[in-house]
């Protein structure tokens, strides 16, 4: 861990094509920090999406910083299941103690 605080971003209900861009925007302005992923609430959830959060872990691991997420939904799960995401690689960054 950088020693940097936590932040945390809280996923959208609707993760689809038009939250794509704004989850991205998000990411991008906590860049630099270690960031936990609450995913718990996500009800449904397109590819496009997924790819941005797979882009945004790459970006973190590349400023050897902490991303992972916290919380994750069945409906998330389902997804990332359904593109072939490891979603357990994502839940299991440094969230063992």
């Amino acid at each position: 861990m950088s020693g940097k605080a936590m932040k945390k971003l809280s996923l959208e209900k609707i993760l689809d094509l038009n939250e794509a861009s704004a989850l991205h925007g998000k990411l991008m302005s906590m860049r630099g920090s270690d960031l936990a992923i609450d995913g718990s609430a996500v009800e449904r959830c397109g590819a496009l999406c997924i790819q941005v959060l797979m882009s945004a872990s790459k970006t973190w691991e590349q400023e050897k910083l902490s991303f992972k997420f916290s919380n994750i939904s069945d409906a998330l799960v389902k997804t990332m299941q359904l593109i072939g995401v490891n979603h357990e690689m994502m839940l299991a960054k440094e969230s063992k103690q």
